[in-house]
């Protein structure tokens, strides 16, 4: 780390502490909320953040590694295999090191990573629109309906922490910080695939630029050269060995290369242990019932919901629901965003529509998607303080009691 490096990292953190703090207030709200709501039907909060649904799965692999399978009546099998291996691994070496239990360490690793992933958000945020909006777009992700999920045993905190600070990294010229970022979100999640898009497409966009740049430039020097010339035609050109960032060219090659390392190597890990090739991962998810099939099985989930009242209703709520989605991501091309964001947003948002998965969970897949969030983040910064405060205020109290009404239900999130 250089000396101009270390003198702006405490800033940017000093920078962000107005969202950080806003940030941890609507946590401890939705947290506070959810250990009320479970007392009064004599549940445990803690067990309800650390030790159901994904959360298990997490905390077997962190505590036995991978092998561990469940057969189920109808001939599904529920492997283990099927879930990334970052946040077990965290979760072990907290537990190595702490007297934390693995599910204990894996609570704290997400607490920490989500307040990693606001901070991430907000440095975004900023970079592109000012402190005002990084600060809103903060907010309005810690108020998401389901942001309780945020600050759960999952790897939602993890992947979104290390998602924000690639782009960003990417954003500022930095290539081997984001290909290292999007390595590890693809040892996170599956859709670590959308920060590996997100990376290529900006190294790919500012190579065909610069190609773009030198070839005026070497046709004026082929068609008039200036006298003299031939005894610089050796020289090297600096535009063929810096991008145009600044940064070397070798550097963003290296940090493009980096990207898919941790998806890939992941994928074929398990398609080597599971003996079906290349592809294996894809079978361990079909025993999920996971698949991508275009959106057609959340297509006749949806329809089916019209067939009946008040079912009818909820049919109506998700047809909205994904019109918004739409909405929001028109409106973030229209306010040209970064290519990045809008990859990485795009990617996110149809492996999570499209997917065939249990249909409960789109909401929480959708988690990542925050640039999604930073149209409505500049709407809000533009009110005066205490609207904007109305506004978040509300909303965190409406999302800490769905919340908890939501971990409290049956199905998983």
């Amino acid at each position: 780390m250089t000396d101009l490096e270390t003198r702006v990292a405490p800033r940017g953190l000093a920078a962000a502490a107005p969202a950080l703090l806003g940030y941890a207030a609507v946590r401890a709200l939705g947290l506070l909320v959810l250990a009320v709501w479970s007392a009064a039907r004599d549940k445990s909060a803690y067990t309800l953040l650390t030790a159901r649904w994904d959360s298990l799965w997490y905390t077997r692999v962190a505590e036995l590694g991978y092998g561990y399978e469940v057969r189920l009546p109808n001939g599904d099998v529920h492997s283990n295999l099927a879930f990334f291996p970052l946040l077990p691994w965290l979760e072990r070496l907290l537990h190595a090191v702490s007297p934390l239990s693995y599910a204990g360490a894996g609570l704290v690793v997400s607490l920490l990573a989500s307040l990693a992933a606001a901070w991430g958000i907000h440095a975004v945020a900023t970079h592109l629109y000012g402190p005002r909006a990084g600060v809103c777009a903060v907010l309005l992700w810690a108020v998401l309906p389901v942001g309780i999920v945020q600050s759960m045993a999952y790897s939602e905190s993890l992947f979104t922490a290390l998602a924000a600070w690639s782009l960003y990294a990417v954003l500022t010229g930095r290539w081997l910080t984001a290909g290292t970022l999007a390595m590890l979100a693809g040892l996170t999640r599956p859709v670590g695939l959308a920060v590996v898009a997100a990376v290529w497409a900006a190294g790919i966009t500012a190579f065909l630029r610069e190609r773009a740049a030198i070839a005026p430039s070497a046709h004026l020097r082929s068609t008039a050269p200036e006298p003299g010339a031939h005894r610089h035609e050796h020289a090297p050109s600096p535009a063929r060995h810096l991008s145009q960032d600044g940064a070397p060219a070798w550097r963003r090659a290296l940090g493009m290369l980096l990207a898919p390392l941790g998806a890939a190597g992941y994928v074929l890990w398990v398609g080597h242990r599971t003996g079906a090739g290349p592809l294996g991962y894809l079978d361990v998810q079909a025993g999920w019932r996971n698949g991508f099939d275009g959106g057609y099985a959340f297509a006749r989930f949806v329809a089916e919901k019209f067939t009946a009242f008040p079912s009818a209703l909820a049919g109506l709520g998700l047809l909205v629901g994904v019109a918004l989605l739409i909405w929001l991501y028109v409106v973030c091309v229209r306010q040209r965003q970064p290519l990045p964001l809008l990859v990485y947003a795009g990617v996110v948002t149809l492996l999570a529509l499209c997917a065939s998965s249990y249909f409960g969970s789109k909401p929480r897949l959708l988690l990542p998607a925050f640039p999604l969030l930073l149209p409505l983040a500049l709407a809000l910064a533009r009110l005066r303080t205490t609207a904007s405060a109305l506004v978040v205020g509300g909303v965190a109290v409406a999302s800490a009691l769905y919340g908890a009404f939501w971990l409290n239900g049956s199905g998983p999130p």
